[in-house]
């Protein structure tokens, strides 16, 4: 290899040259948009940097504490950055809170009561929220607690069914769960322009009812956020978007006083609230993953992008399609067959910096109703935000990529997944 000879390094790292010729072509009508992306990066980073030092982030903060965790600066200083980027009253960010279902789960069950009802008025949960609500039978369930639930799916063309959400909301709805991503559907992702209509018309007909919005892999992608559109509450991962690859668990709901104290209550305990929980030595990764958040979430962005216009230009379906505007970090491909999302999960594996030479195999995952094939080496374990690929085996055969902490790395995924799909016979490239 010559050294510095950027086409030769991908021969060595087994990108064929009809297939890097393809990317590069496809990237090439890419680059305006791309610019775009910075921009936007640019103007988050600025937000996030501006609420850190508006809080007065020190060293001091970056410390932690032990055991009670009583008096913790560096904690409340963080959740109150939080705040001031989703431009909430307040903030719950904790190492505690496990992943974005916890996150999720801890939302709906500290903010609902025997009796209330649940609506989600955009079709069907997230899988593993299924469990959490009842609507598959499992131990300590919303629905075990006497609280229903009902949904209002999407039209056939994406919009919202403003009739029959009108006519699903009564006396005993409480809480309006609104998922921002797609899930493993094909549906599109919600802008926060979308959403905010959509929390305006609730609001109009039911001005006490909260409205959550699961924010997991839309933060920083736009300019704005759920909660500058009316959502009472927005919800996370840490291990998405908002942690920066940085950290290594965690979850955060921003939003209303009264929400965000309901949550830590249950978090915790009553009496106790928000005033405990130890730190330990996270807050570091907390604050610089926060920090570097706006600029990772702009490589995932590219790196989806990129590879929506590589296989919609193959000829495969593609959510969202190559030149829609991006409101998550998602990318879809239905391959219509198991071969394509089993070839394609292979190649995000043997892309990866950690397990590269495992090869991912289909499994029964906790909280799924069919077998899921996930591809992920990664540095944190089940860290969307890094470059991971997973998809539930059942028709349509869809495979969902996200993230990237690097746009470099986004790219050879991408060339990675297709070079296997092209060895597969999953994938044909035009001659």
């Amino acid at each position: 290899m010559k050294e510095g000879n950027i086409s030769d390094f991908y021969r060595e790292m087994g990108i064929s040259e009809p297939v890097l010729r393809f990317g590069e072509q496809v990237l090439e009508e890419l680059k305006g948009r791309f610019g775009e992306i910075d921009e936007t990066a640019e103007y988050n980073q600025l937000k996030v940097l501006k609420a850190m030092q508006e809080n007065k982030v020190s060293e001091a903060c970056l410390l932690g504490t032990t055991g009670y965790g009583y008096n913790d600066l560096g904690r409340e200083t963080l959740e109150s950055v939080y705040a001031a980027v989703f431009h909430t009253q307040d903030a719950l960010v904790r190492p505690q809170i496990t992943c974005g279902t916890h996150a999720l789960a801890l939302a709906l069950m500290s903010n609902l009561r025997p009796g209330d009802e649940l609506l989600s008025p955009v079709g069907k949960p997230y899988d593993t929220l299924e469990e959490v609500i009842g609507i598959r039978e499992s131990r300590g369930s919303l629905k075990e607690y006497g609280i229903s639930y009902r949904q209002v799916d999407l039209l056939p063309d994406g919009g919202f069914d403003y009739e029959n959400i009108e006519k699903a909301l009564n006396e005993r709805t409480r809480l309006v769960t609104i998922q921002r991503s797609k899930g493993y559907q094909t549906r599109p992702t919600l802008s926060v322009k979308r959403i905010g209509e959509l929390i305006a018309f609730i609001k109009s007909r039911k001005p006490d009812c909260i409205c959550m919005v699961d924010n997991c892999y839309g933060e920083f992608v736009e300019r704005i956020e759920p909660t500058d559109v009316g959502a009472d509450m927005c919800v996370g991962s840490l291990i998405k978007n908002p942690g920066g690859g940085l950290a290594p668990i965690g979850g955060y709901i921003a939003g209303t006083r009264e929400c965000v104290e309901n949550a830590a209550c249950r978090l915790t305990s009553p009496g106790l609230g928000k005033e405990v929980g130890a730190s330990l030595g996270i807050l570091p990764q907390f604050y610089q993953g926060l920090f570097l958040a706006p600029t990772v979430t702009a490589s995932a962005l590219k790196g989806a992008i990129f590879a929506a216009n590589v296989y919609e230009r193959l000829g495969f379906g593609v959510v969202p399609d190559g030149k829609e505007s991006r409101h998550d970090i998602i990318q879809a491909v239905t391959f219509g067959k198991p071969e394509g999302l089993i070839a394609f999960c292979e190649g995000i594996q043997a892309a990866a910096p950690v397990d590269s030479f495992v090869r991912p195999e289909p499994w029964d995952m906790p909280g799924y109703d069919s077998q899921v094939i996930m591809a992920a080496g990664a540095f944190v374990s089940g860290s969307s935000i890094e470059l991971s690929a997973d998809g539930p085996l059942k028709p349509p055969y869809a495979v969902y990529f996200q993230g990237g902490l690097t746009w470099p790395h986004a790219k050879f995924g991408i060339l990675k997944s297709l070079q296997r799909c092209v060895e597969a016979k999953a994938v044909q490239l035009p001659r």
